[in-house]
């Protein structure tokens, strides 16, 4: 071979066939990048929804579970639906509720704070006493003070400590008043045994003012419910805050005036009553109640004239709940910048149900700009309030 001489194949490779080969690189990397992107996108999505599934259930879980606790103990119409003076040192309050121009703290199984397409405040009261339909009847004028004299020796189903709610015996005649007895009723200081109850303040008697709010009870005209040790008085109220479902509750510790969280990605919780609205002698609540109305906000049930009042409260068979839950991850826009996960708002309390009973539906704000760029899990469940018909 001379000197000089090169073989083609000596040169390498061309510009066009380097250019070639990059380009054919190029596409292969954005083909890869294009797949891991939607890998990772759909891996969000799932991850996205899982949660979702696991909070929203975790919430519907804790509030049904209330609800179908609601209302032991505050079973007699004396005490249902009345406007109750309450103090606490731990910081917790009753929910308000509307009754003609004004507004009470009626003391119920439960009290919906409507917040029309947003989110509601459910707040869900139960007491632990076996004996709440034994009552003790005020034999004395009582017009302050820390002792009520009762007709017998409250020995019986009557603890020290235990939470108890005095009320008049005529409905509406003027306001119940919740406090603790402060002192052992089955101690004896020189026979006969008392016959009274001591209301007193102090440490361990989160409940007492001293004076019962200002309320004023009549010799003979009132009575005295016991709901239980205070321990397990369960007053919960549930709401939701920038995404996060949060409780107020008397049993947890620190959380009287102060919401603690519960889970995160619930945008809304909902609740609506559901009204028997049969009045007069058709209605027979030691027969069974049945929901005949679903209604977010509290109506004349009773056919009384005026909506919120006892009566009212007493008409109610149940409660149907929605929790709202939210993936976690925003999803991207599309090309043009709009969000397509999801088109439409949440509607949730759609179905009719029981069969016969015009549904009540509520489409759902889940809040801001960009509220189609999540997916959106609604959980629905219907609780009956187990001592609608337990009547003494």
């Amino acid at each position: 071979m001379r000197a000089g001489f090169h073989s083609p194949r000596a040169r390498g490779f061309s510009l066009v066939e380097l250019l070639v080969s990059v380009l054919i690189g190029l596409l292969a990397l954005v083909f890869a990048t294009r797949l891991i992107t939607g890998a990772e996108q759909n891996k969000a999505s799932a991850l996205g929804g899982s949660d979702s599934m696991q909070n929203g259930m975790l919430a519907m879980f804790s509030i049904s579970g209330d609800a179908q606790q609601a209302g032991f103990g505050l079973n007699d119409p004396v005490l249902v639906g009345c406007n109750t003076r309450f103090h606490d040192t731990g910081g917790y309050s009753l929910a308000p509720a509307a009754r003609g121009p004004g507004t009470v703290f009626p003391l119920a199984p439960a009290v919906i704070e409507s917040g029309g397409a947003g989110p509601d405040r459910i707040s869900l009261y139960s007491g632990s006493s076996m004996t709440g339909t034994g009552t003790l009847r005020v034999t004395s004028n009582y017009i302050g003070g820390t002792r009520l004299d009762v007709d017998r020796v409250p020995s019986y189903g009557f603890k020290l400590g235990d939470v108890v709610v005095v009320a008049p015996d005529n409905i509406g005649a003027g306001d119940c008043a919740l406090a603790q007895i402060s002192e052992d009723p089955g101690r004896v200081d020189a026979p006969p045994k008392q016959q009274y109850v001591m209301l007193a303040g102090g440490t361990g008697f989160r409940y007492n003012s001293g004076a019962l709010g200002g309320a004023n009870y009549t010799a003979g005209m009132a009575r005295i419910f016991n709901l239980g040790p205070e321990k397990t008085l369960a007053f919960h109220t549930w709401s939701v805050n920038n995404g996060f479902l949060q409780l107020r509750s008397t049993d947890l510790a620190g959380s009287g005036g102060t919401a603690q969280t519960v889970a995160d990605n619930i945008v809304s919780i909902k609740a609506q009553y559901g009204f028997d609205t049969r009045t007069g002698g058709a209605f027979t609540p030691q027969d069974g109640l049945q929901v005949r109305r679903w209604s977010a906000t509290m109506i004349d049930a009773d056919g009384s004239g005026s909506a919120g009042n006892a009566g009212d409260y007493q008409h109610i068979a149940a409660l149907r709940i929605a929790v709202v839950a939210r993936s976690a991850a925003r999803e991207r826009p599309d090309a043009d910048g709009d969000c397509t996960a999801t088109a439409d708002k949440p509607v949730v309390f759609a179905s009719a149900v029981p069969e016969g009973v015009a549904a009540a539906p509520i489409t759902v704000d889940v809040g801001g700009d960009d509220w189609g760029c999540y997916r959106y899990r609604v959980f629905e469940t219907i609780v009956p309030l187990r001592n609608a018909g337990w009547r003494p």
